[in-house]
């Protein structure tokens, strides 16, 4: 936690004048015993009435100005709580994707929004909590130990004898309860991840019945998260009990030493209620501190959670080429090898080709056997283990990220857009894009009809697309790729969801609109890479055959197999 405290530096006045407020309100407060003990033993006693409704006057004013410190101290409390709480998640979520994929994909996607919403809040409650009531709480305590030993000696020590037993239930129940936030956190990470996958996978999960396996799933980690917040709840639920027996005991034992001391005439009966007075006020205030312990135990467990994923530093270091030889190949795999994090077996191994400006490759092969993975490694979001991939000549991992990647227009697998316009959308290429250029990349997409048939670029687009059809988010996305004429083109697996013959317009208009745009295209389909330059013909992870479609239907018996599935006409004609 101690490592987030640097984004509290901007806000130094709030966090010095909100505690110093609350100081103030409390000092109003431990006046007002004094003041009662007084219009008990000199106005009641001496029935001043003047007296007694000038003191009143006075216990209003305390009141009012009481009031006015509380509020000022919520003020810059929450002023510097919220702006704390608005850096931290600003700097959170830069963090996140400044890690590369292997990070993010160890953590898990669930648990960075858990990170990013829950735990920050929790923090910001920290600090705010904590500003309001971590000089307030021990100033009245001290406070008003020192009020009661300036009324009575013998009846003060009361007090010093309750106030270390309070301070250790406190502790106490503190230190058996901090394990359990800190598991709540990762019973709510397993929560949130079941949650997010089935909004995500709402349609598979329905057609294939799973609504009740499903439910079960959820229902069996929302009752561990139920399990331990409620143990941790019923540790919490002692601290009011063993507090109030001890301060209630302090209390009994206060006026019947009180008592005594009145009836032997060395004190007022205005005095004891003043002590009692002092004992209430000891009790509410060592209750806020529970709660600011409680509280605090949330934020600090919350916090070791967000500075686990600060401390982070991306594993894959940013080049700093710039630059690249033109004369060079476009792409090129020089015995590329991968591994994922964690895992023993490889997803690609041994992998080499090239590609000059213009030329097209084909991707193929089965479920599983690295066709994606290859991809990744073109864009990088992943390094090689073993071997070298490069574009135009240079390493990929020396590279400015920047630069590789505005060379590359990629289509995704799972076809992607944001909410806003589709203009917003094609311009993530290029934002200076005209409004030309992102027509010209419609109609080579072939999604300029369906466009405008609606509002054209001005068209909304709906969280991830879902005012759209699978095949139209497709070719919106390969649309988004073509905007500022990439060098590469990265086509993964882009034209599943369009029918053969929208395909076939797909493929001629991208390879017319840029002869000298180089093409990278993963399918499943024979149609979309028969006319490849290249094919490679992936089983799992190594090249089982390269070559052009005629070549391989003779020396690969993978691709062969393939074909005979989709294209037995043309096997048999053989």
């Amino acid at each position: 936690m101690g490592r987030l405290l640097k984004y509290l530096r901007g806000y130094i006045k709030e966090c010095i004048f909100g505690p110093l407020f609350k100081l103030l309100e409390a000092c109003f407060e431990l006046t007002v015993p004094i003041i009662m003990a007084n219009v008990i033993d000199i106005g009641i006693a001496g029935g001043d009435g003047g007296y007694i409704m000038k003191m009143s006057g006075l216990l209003v004013l305390m009141g009012v100005l009481g009031l006015c410190s509380a509020l000022t101290a919520q003020y810059f409390a929450a002023k510097a709580a919220f702006g704390f709480g608005t850096a931290l998640r600003t700097d959170m979520f830069k963090k996140i994707n400044s890690l590369s994929m292997s990070q993010q994909d160890s953590i898990g996607a669930a648990s960075l929004i858990t990170r990013v919403t829950g735990d920050i809040n929790r923090a910001e409650s920290g600090v705010n909590m904590f500003l309001r009531l971590f000089l307030r709480s021990p100033f009245i305590v001290i406070g008003a130990l020192i009020a009661a030993f300036a009324v009575d000696v013998r009846c003060a020590l009361i007090f010093v004898a309750a106030v270390p037993v309070l301070a250790l239930i406190i502790f106490v129940i503190m230190r058996a309860s901090v394990p359990f936030y800190k598991k709540a956190q990762h019973s709510l990470d397993r929560v949130s991840k079941i949650t997010r996958e089935n909004l995500s996978g709402v349609r598979v999960i329905r057609a294939f019945a799973q609504q009740k396996n499903e439910v079960e799933d959820f229902e069996a980690a929302n009752d561990e998260l139920t399990d331990i917040n409620v143990k941790v709840g019923g540790i919490s639920a002692l601290m009011n009990p063993l507090t109030y027996v001890v301060v209630n005991l302090a209390i009994i034992a206060v006026v019947w030493q009180g008592g005594l001391r009145v009836w032997s005439g060395n004190m007022q009966q205005g005095e004891v209620v003043a002590l009692v007075n002092y004992l209430t006020q000891i009790l509410i205030a060592l209750i806020a501190l529970a709660q600011l312990v409680v509280t605090l135990t949330k934020a600090l467990a919350s916090g070791t959670r967000i500075s686990a994923v600060l401390r982070l530093e991306s594993d894959m270091e940013d080049g700093t080429e710039a630059e690249f030889d033109n004369n060079a190949p476009v792409l090129e795999f020089d015995n590329v090898s991968f591994c994922y994090s964690g895992s023993s077996e490889a997803a690609l191994e041994n992998i080499s080709f090239r590609l000059n400006k213009g030329q097209s490759i084909g991707i193929i092969g089965g479920t599983g056997s690295g066709k994606s993975t290859l991809v990744n490694l073109i864009t990088r979001f992943y390094d090689v283990t073993e071997g070298t991939v490069r574009v135009c000549g240079k390493d990929v991992r020396a590279c400015s990220l920047d630069a590789l990647r505005s060379k590359i227009g990629y289509v995704p697998q799972k076809a992607s857009l944001v909410t806003g316009t589709i203009r917003d959308n094609l311009r993530w290429r290029s934002e200076a894009a005209s409004d030309e250029e992102l027509v010209s990349a419609l109609k080579c997409a072939q999604a300029y009809d369906f466009i405008f048939d609606k509002d054209g670029l001005d068209t909304e687009v709906m969280q991830g697309g879902k005012n759209f059809s699978g095949g139209q988010r497709q070719r919106l996305t390969v649309a988004r790729a073509l905007v500022g004429s990439p060098e590469i083109l990265i086509l993964d697996d882009s034209s599943s969801a369009l029918d053969l013959l929208t395909e076939a317009k797909l493929g001629r208009a991208i390879k017319n609109s840029n002869p000298d745009m180089t093409r990278f295209i993963v399918s499943q389909r024979i149609s979309a890479i028969r006319d490849a330059d290249i094919i490679i013909v992936l089983d799992d992870g190594a090249a089982a055959g390269m070559g052009t479609h005629a070549e391989l239907l003779k020396t690969c018996e993978v691709y062969r197999e393939i074909c005979e599935t989709q294209i037995p006409e043309e096997l048999g004609a053989e």
